[in-house]
Formats: structure tokens, C-alpha cells, sequence
């Protein structure tokens, strides 16, 4: 132990001195990592200084946002219906690994009346798309594992990058998220929509406005059946890759959804950190009884019959560097109603939403619903009192996915900072190989990477304020499905 030690503490010193020589280097100080990771799960190689601080970054501004959409399976003809409606936007192309549903999402274009986009399929299509002159910004809906190979390949073609949740698989993807955003000046933003609900919303401006006094401890969760109806179904996901990500991994396998929100109110990133983390799963005592129901009734699912399935319930406990806590839970397999919690906890006050009705109290009672309409009328940000009534209209999740897509385009468009950033995309995102790693080691406590290397010290929360921008206007809703 002490020698393995030693040897990985030189190749650490020996990593360091050739970060600044080429990429390669440091992809053996991780190979070098990985392999001395098994008898010191807590020690994290030197990624060396950050070659450019993206946090409060403003990029040049774009008049017209010219977006390529790759992935129009379950998410995206949704971001492109959305992106649709709003001004300033031109949808230059779309891409699918298969042709139909490219042809299919063009339709949504002609409804809207405005001019069809270029088309790309197959499996190298989106390499296309990236490389095309015609676009500003690739918006990213495909499978959790080509999220990050296409957020980098954008970024080193010269292009933004927004891609679904979670932005990464490994925090080896997670470093590289990092540094080619880094070095290309290329924003790279997770597209966490639950960070734009109206309640979560809500809470962060009252954690803003100090109502909430020193925020100790918050809880998020993604707890969601998709059992049957999606990860079973042999028409959801194509090539059933979401299931498929179920076999093989144990732990917080989508981690965001809940906890985004409540890192924003914690400020994870902008004057606090994920420290360390430890991770616990259930057994697994559903989905391989369904994978063999399935089995016994169609033959195609006899190859998952036989499968080791993660646990059901994954509970992870994060400690911050500034001594505060956090729970997040996943559970995509029991039957229980959806639920992200969202409940922050402060020395002045709590919030909770799920399960419902929302609620704030200030002692021990919570408080009237009159009196949360009054929050919301005092408390709601800017961005909700500009643009919320017509996110209701246009939908996506009640709205908060077009407030989500306005945000990133008005502030593309005018050159400002992005609520979001690929410190936020990393952190959060690395929350799902920790946790594996945590449950594999009998939960034993694992080290969260600082992706802003340092910085977090200084960086400064998010602009909830709309200044600079909401000049970005929406076409009339009625044109859609005319």
C-alpha cells in the first residue's frame, strides 16, 4: 500500500510538469489515477490551473443564434418546437441517427412557417452538422454516452454546446467538458430545466434576498417509475439504450433534475463546493423480475432475463466545503408518485415541493396558500414575471422548458454570462460515477473533483436580474399547428 502509494505520488509530480506540453500526458495521469484509484479511492490527480475561468464568461454576441439539433427521438422535436417560437432563432439543422425522424421533425418547422433545415443522419452525421459554417450553437438530445463526445467535438469546431442531462458518464468526460470549453472559449451549458420551475425559481430568489438566512442543508431527488412504460418498451428508447444503461452501473444514475436547483441556492461552485460524497443502493427487487416477465411473454427480451440490474433506491449524502449537506435520491423502478423533493433548509426558513402542495414555513407551521401567493408575487425573479405567462403557453413541463431555452438564447444573443456553466455541467454530472464508485466501496466516502480548480473561491452566483438582456421577443403562439 505505502509503495503503491509512493509510485502514485510520483507519477502525479511526473504528470504535472508535462499538463502544459500536450493532451496525452494527461491522459496517462488518469490512466496512472484510475489504476492507483483502487487502493486510494480518495486521492485526485492534479489537473494543473485552469487555462481560462468560463464562470461569469460573456461570449461575443450573436444577433441571430443559427441552432443544429442532433437527436429527435424522445426529447428533441420538443427543443425544436420550442426553439420554434422564439425570435432571433434560426433552426439551420437537424439530425437523427435514423432518417424518418428527421423527416418527421421538419414538419415542425413547416407548421410554424419557416424555412426547412438541412438534413444529416446516419451514425456520423452529427460530425457533419458540427463541422457545418451555418450554425452558432449544437443543441444535444441523444443518449447519455455520446453526450459528451458530441459536446466536445461542437466545441472544437467552434461551436456552443448544450446537451441534455447529464452532460457526462465519467468524470473523465466531465475533465474533458472542462478543459475544451476552457481552452476553445466555448460555452458548454447543461440544459437542467428543473433550475427554471416556477418554485425552484422562486426559492433561489428568496435564498438571494436572505429570507431563508444561511441555507444548512437541501434534499433533491429523480424519483420517476419508468419501468414498464419506458424502459421496457420496445418503442421509447431506441435500441432500449436507457434500460441498458440500468445493467451493470449501481448508483445515482441521473442525479440532476433534483440536485441542480438546490446547488444554485447553495451556491455550489460560486463561494462553496461538492467536498466528498458517500453513496448507498438497495438491492435490486424489480427489474429483473420484470426483464424475466417480459422474457416469458416476447422473445426479444430474453437477452435481459439474465442481467444484473442496479439497485432500485440509491441515496447519496454530500458534504460541502463549507460544512453543509445534501441528499439526493434516484429510483426509476418502484411504483411511487413523481417526486424531485426540492426541499432547502435554512436557519430562517424551508421550502419543500414535492410531495405537494408547495410549501415555505418560517417556524413550525407551514405557512397559509394566500400568503405563498404573496411570496410569489413579491419573490419571483425577473425572468418568470417576463417571460412565465408565455412559457405556460408554449408548455414543456409547465413551462419551465421554454423558460430554460428563452434564457439561453437571450443571453447568447446579448452577450452574457449563462446561468449555467461547465463547471455547473461537470459537478453535477459527476455526481453519477462517484455514487457508483461510493456503493461498489460499501459506501465508503469518495472526493468530489473541484472542476473550477480553485476559482469557486471567488466566482460569483449567477445575474437573476434580466440586465443586458430580455431583448429577445417570441413569435405568436397561434402560428404553431395552425
Amino acid at each position: 500500500m505505502k509503495s503503491n502509494r509512493r509510485k502514485f505520488l510520483r507519477n502525479l509530480s511526473l504528470g504535472t510538469g508535462a499538463l502544459s506540453i500536450s493532451l496525452p500526458s494527461l491522459g496517462t495521469l488518469r490512466q496512472a489515477h484510475e489504476q492507483e484509484n483502487r487502493e486510494l479511492p480518495n486521492a485526485l490527480p492534479d489537473y494543473g490551473k485552469q487555462h481560462f475561468n468560463m464562470c461569469g464568461y460573456a461570449a461575443p454576441k450573436l444577433e441571430k443564434v443559427r441552432i443544429g439539433f442532433i437527436g429527435l427521438g424522445m426529447r428533441g422535436p420538443g427543443a425544436v418546437e420550442r426553439m420554434s417560437f422564439i425570435e432571433g432563432v434560426e433552426i439551420k439543422a437537424l439530425c437523427d441517427k435514423y432518417p424518418d425522424r428527421v423527416t418527421k421533425a421538419q414538419e415542425i418547422l413547416v407548421k410554424a412557417g419557416l424555412p426547412k433545415a438541412k438534413e444529416y443522419s446516419g451514425n456520423e452525421g452529427w460530425k457533419a452538422l458540427c463541422e457545418s459554417n451555418e450554425i452558432d450553437l449544437v443543441y444535444i438530445c441523444t443518449p447519455w454516452s455520446l453526450h459528451t463526445p458530441m459536446s466536445v467535438y461542437a466545441m472544437k469546431n467552434s461551436k456552443h454546446a448544450a446537451t441534455e442531462v447529464s452532460a457526462a458518464k465519467t468524470i473523465d468526460e466531465c475533465w474533458q467538458l472542462v478543459e475544451t470549453s476552457e481552452k476553445t472559449k466555448k460555452h458548454c451549458m447543461m440544459l437542467e430545466n428543473c433550475c427554471y420551475d416556477f418554485f425552484e425559481l422562486l426559492t433561489l430568489n428568496m435564498v438571494r434576498q436572505g429570507m431563508f438566512g444561511e441555507v444548512v442543508h437541501a434534499e433533491g431527488a429523480y424519483l420517476h417509475d419508468l419501468s414498464k412504460d419506458y424502459l421496457f418498451n420496445k418503442n421509447a428508447y431506441a435500441d432500449m439504450w436507457r434500460l441498458k444503461e440500468n445493467i451493470g452501473h449501481n448508483g445515482n444514475l441521473y442525479p440532476t433534475h433534483g440536485l441542480g436547483p438546490v446547488a444554485q441556492c447553495m451556491n455550489i461552485n460560486r463561494g462553496d463546493k461538492f467536498d466528498h460524497l458517500t453513496s448507498m443502493s438497495t438491492n435490486d427487487f424489480s427489474l429483473k423480475n420484470i426483464a424475466k416477465e417480459m422474457a416469458a411473454q416476447d422473445d426479444f427480451f430474453k437477452p435481459y432475463a439474465d442481467k444484473s440490474y442496479r439497485g432500485n433506491m440509491n441515496t447519496t449524502l454530500i458534504k460541502t466545503n463549507k460544512g453543509k449537506t445534501i441528499m439526493v435520491q434516484h429510483d426509476v423502478s418502484t411504483p411511487r408518485p413523481y417526486s424531485r423533493i426540492h426541499l432547502v433548509s435554512g436557519t430562517k426558513a424551508v421550502a419543500q415541493k414535492w410531495p405537494g402542495p408547495e410549501r415555505i414555513a418560517f417556524g413550525h407551521t407551514w405557512i397559509k396558500k394566500e400568503e405563498l401567493d404573496e411570496l410569489y408575487k413579491k419573490y419571483s425573479p425577473p425572468i418568470v414575471t417576463h417571460i412565465g405567462e408565455i412559457a405556460k403557453e408554449v408548455g414543456g413541463h409547465g413551462g419551465m422548458d421554454f423558460i430554460m431555452d428563452w434564457r439561453l438564447i437571450d443571453c447568447l444573443r446579448n452577450g452574457l454570462p449563462l446561468d449555467q456553466d461547465v463547471y455547473d455541467a461537470a459537478a453535477w454530472s459527476s455526481i453519477m460515477p462517484l455514487s457508483e464508485k461510493s456503493v461498489a466501496a460499501k459506501s465508503k466516502s469518495v472526493d468530489v473533483p473541484d472542476f473550477t480548480r480553485g476559482t469557486w473561491k471567488t466566482n460569483k452566483p449567477h445575474d437573476m436580474t434580466l440586465n443586458g438582456g430580455a431583448t429577445t421577443t417570441v413569435r405568436k403562439i397561434s402560428k404553431q399547428g395552425s
